[in-house]
């Protein structure tokens, strides 16, 4: 595969990610008429946003890795894109939350397809010291997918915020906040086409021994090496139930706390996203590809440690100060951690993981960060409700959510960084082995 053709599977496989952000964040914006006209409360939206929607993009995951370990990963993505662009467009038919929660779950069954052939694709078309900035460039698809849709369904409220319903061409009466499924669902067919143009990357330990790895062998494997595991899915897990509970939130924290309009939340959220996130993406990248041109084997490790830190401080801090424009000031920072540490998880899964197994490897990443990741939005919802009993107390459910969450981010990280680097010394010394 040439240097040319890796880089046209990564474009893809971003625009990809794109299309998928946008229409899994979209809810984030869309609270206050949602909730008016379906008569939710936070903990119901809540599952909409987070828990709801991953429980089937993980567990679906795991099927999908297996399949793509043994089968054209490109065409998997094309179908997976089908099936979440028709499954958004849906939503904008629905009448009730049960209807509503169904098409979400559709969603994700087609999303669920993205994450285990995207980490596989590109870890067969690129050499590990370019892995870093490859898997950003991949990743950077989240943030411009999120900015899109946090800004856009910001506008779509600021325009289309009254009760009652419209009149669409074929579907009939929708919410007008509905119409905005029709306008990301749809064009998201294109990801179909232009994934069948990308060519299928060879694999490193050959297609034949892919197919034939059994399933109690990739088990043994990851028993063998459960410390590197448990702290990567772990580490990463905690960081991403923050990350999702932040964005699912922000936008009503500065409505709630500081009377801000959803459309003036929503450009902020939307502009940070897009215009920080990608930075500390490609930070990070360029972080773990540095860190490896040193010899530095646990650099990922290293990559997610520094996000988390910064994280901890930054983002446990901006809910609770009384100044609007501060809290605003220190979300640049939290965009910039947020995003540091995608690229390298991916290429730390990959890493860890032989590429035989890769796929599966990957799903079961995307299976533990999506599940428990998925509990971020709906954590916040439950300490509002449950605890303070408030929903002007949304801040310090965010900062309370957050401080624990990168506390155990860096405690997981840490205990596993020994196991991690034994693990990529036996998989380095496996290769030398087979090559010789």
């Amino acid at each position: 595969m040439s240097a040319w053709q890796a880089w046209y599977a990564v474009g893809v496989l971003t625009l990809a990610n794109v299309s998928g952000a946008i229409d899994r964040q979209i809810f984030s914006s869309l609270i206050g008429p949602v909730r008016r006209d379906l008569g939710l409360t936070d903990t119901q939206y809540s599952l909409l946003m987070g828990f709801g929607f991953v429980v089937f993009f993980s567990v679906f995951g795991l099927a999908i890795g297996r399949l793509v370990d043994r089968n054209r990963r490109t065409l998997i993505v094309a179908i997976g894109a089908a099936l979440w662009s028709i499954m958004t467009a849906i939503t904008g038919t629905t009448r009730t939350y049960g209807q509503l929660l169904l098409a979400r779950v559709g969603v994700g069954v087609g999303e669920a397809t993205l994450g285990p052939a995207a980490v596989s694709i590109i870890a067969d078309a690129f050499p590990r010291r370019r892995l870093g900035i490859a898997m950003s460039v991949y990743m950077l698809g989240t943030f411009f997918g999120s900015g899109v849709s946090y800004a856009l369904g910001a506008w779509v409220v600021s325009k289309a915020d009254a009760p009652g319903f419209v009149s669409v061409p074929i579907v009939g009466l929708v919410h007008p906040w509905q119409t905005v499924f029709f306008v990301i669902g749809l064009p998201g067919l294109l990801v179909t086409l232009l994934m069948l143009t990308v060519r299928e990357p060879e694999r490193i330990a050959g297609a034949r021994a892919a197919e034939q790895v059994p399933m109690s062998q990739v088990f043994a494997y990851m028993r063998r090496n459960a410390r590197t595991l448990i702290a990567l899915c772990g580490g990463f897990t905690c960081s991403a139930s923050v990350n999702w509970g932040v964005g699912a939130w922000l936008q009503t924290f500065f409505v709630r706390t500081h009377g801000w309009s959803v459309a003036e939340a929503g450009a902020l959220q939307g502009g940070l996203t897009m215009g920080i996130g990608p930075l500390g993406t490609l930070l990070g990248g360029w972080l773990v590809d540095r860190y490896t041109a040193r010899g530095i084997t646990d650099a990922p490790m290293r990559v997610g440690m520094l996000g988390a830190a910064g994280m901890l401080l930054f983002a446990g801090l901006y809910p609770v100060v009384p100044s609007a424009t501060v809290a605003a000031a220190l979300l640049v920072p939290v965009n910039l951690f947020a995003a540091l540490p995608w690229g390298a998880a991916n290429a730390a899964i990959a890493e860890a993981m032989p590429s035989r197994m890769r796929g599966q490897g990957s799903a079961l990443f995307q299976l533990t960060v999506g599940m428990a990741g998925g509990i971020g939005p709906t954590l916040v919802a439950l300490i509002t409700d449950r605890v303070f009993a408030d929903d002007n107390a949304l801040r310090w459910s965010l900062s309370i959510t957050t401080v624990v969450g990168m506390a155990l981010t860096l405690v997981l990280l840490s205990w596993g960084r020994p196991a991690y680097r034994a693990t990529v010394a036996a998989r380095d010394a496996r290769r030398e082995a087979n090559a010789g």
